[in-house]
């Protein structure tokens, strides 16, 4: 698990489902720097908010972390 995977597929994900930074962030009861931190690698979800990001994606938890097995 990298940080900057975790960044990475959260921008994809999130542009792929036609959301703006603002909507993802409401979706997630946050504020858009939020959504803005996590994708610029400034900070990383914590374990609650990947397994919400996951929800809303339609994503693995594994995927979502860029993580191979």
């Amino acid at each position: 698990m990298e940080k900057n995977a975790i960044a990475k597929n959260i921008r994809y994900y999130r542009q792929s489902m036609n959301l703006t930074q603002g909507q993802l962030a409401e979706k997630l009861c946050g504020k858009k720097s939020l959504v803005s931190n996590y994708e610029n690698g400034y900070s990383v979800p914590d374990i609650f908010t990947l397994i919400r990001l996951a929800d809303i994606f339609d994503v693995t938890l594994d995927e979502l972390i860029g993580r191979d097995k």
